[in-house]
C-alpha cells in the first residue's frame, strides 16, 4: 500500500522524474509560463517554490551584506536545477543561422566559462543568457517582499491529442493573463458537425420562410387584380 507516499510518480523513474522536473523549471525560468498536463503541473510547482526561495533568500542575504549565506543559497539553485544557457529571443534568429563555432564564441569565453549576462561582449553582437542568472536577477527582486505563493496553475478545458489528458498553464505570479486570452479550446469533430447541422437548418429555414412570405404576396397580388377586373 501506498501509506504516506505524497509524490506523484508519473510513470517514470526517479532520475527521470528529476531530470524532468529540471527540464521543465527551466523552461518555466525562460518563458514565464509553460503548458503541460495537470498532474506535472500540480507534481512541479512545489519544486519550483523551493527554487524561487532560494534565488530569494540570494536576494536578501546579498542585500545584508552576508556573502557566506547568499552563496550556499546559490549553490543549493545549482545542486537543483543546475543550468541552461538561454539565447535572447531577439537574437535566436540570427544564432540559427551562425555555424557551430560562432554559436560557442556565443556561449563560451576564451577562459572556457559560459557568458551569463546575455549582452555584447567586445565584437559579439550578443552572449548567452543563464536561467540560474534569470532566475536570481531577475525573476528573484519580484518576489522578495512576498511570503510564498509564487506561482498558480490554471485548469485548462481543452486536452491533450493522443492520450486526452488534462491540460493546465502553470505560470509565475505577475505573469497573469486572462485565461480567455491564454486557451482558446479546439472544436471537437463531433462538435464542427453538430454546428454545420444547425447552420444547415437555420438556413433551410430562413429559405422556407423567404418563400413563403414571397408566396403569401402573389396570391395578395391576384386577389387585389380579380376585384379589379370585377
Amino acid at each position: 500500500m501506498r501509506h504516506r507516499v505524497h509524490h506523484r510518480k508519473l510513470n517514470r523513474t526517479s532520475e527521470h522524474r528529476e531530470a524532468l522536473r529540471r527540464n521543465m523549471a527551466q523552461s518555466l525560468f525562460e518563458h514565464g509560463q509553460i503548458t503541460t498536463t495537470l498532474p506535472k503541473a500540480k507534481d512541479l510547482r512545489p519544486f519550483v517554490e523551493k527554487l524561487v526561495t532560494f534565488a530569494v533568500r540570494v536576494r536578501r542575504l546579498s542585500d545584508a551584506g552576508d556573502r557566506v549565506g547568499a552563496l550556499a543559497a546559490r549553490r543549493a539553485i545549482d545542486s537543483l536545477l543546475t543550468d541552461r544557457v538561454i539565447i535572447p529571443a531577439e537574437n535566436r534568429a540570427a544564432y540559427d543561422g551562425m555555424s557551430d563555432a560562432a554559436r560557442a564564441k556565443s556561449i563560451h569565453m576564451v577562459s572556457g566559462r559560459r557568458y551569463r549576462t546575455g549582452e555584447p561582449k567586445g565584437r559579439l553582437a550578443f552572449t548567452a543568457d543563464s536561467v540560474t542568472r534569470r532566475l536570481i536577477e531577475k525573476i528573484a527582486p519580484r518576489y522578495v517582499d512576498r511570503a510564498g505563493g509564487y506561482t498558480r496553475v490554471i485548469s485548462l478545458a481543452d486536452t491533450r491529442v493522443g492520450d486526452a489528458s488534462r491540460l493546465a498553464i502553470l505560470q509565475l505570479v505577475g505573469n497573469e493573463q486572462a485565461p480567455g486570452s491564454l486557451t482558446k479550446p479546439r472544436k471537437s469533430a463531433r462538435r464542427r458537425r453538430t454546428d454545420a447541422r444547425y447552420a444547415m437548418a437555420v438556413k433551410v429555414a430562413k429559405a422556407w420562410t423567404t418563400k413563403g412570405r414571397a408566396g403569401a404576396g402573389e396570391s395578395t397580388t391576384t386577389v387585389a387584380e380579380s376585384d379589379v377586373e370585377q
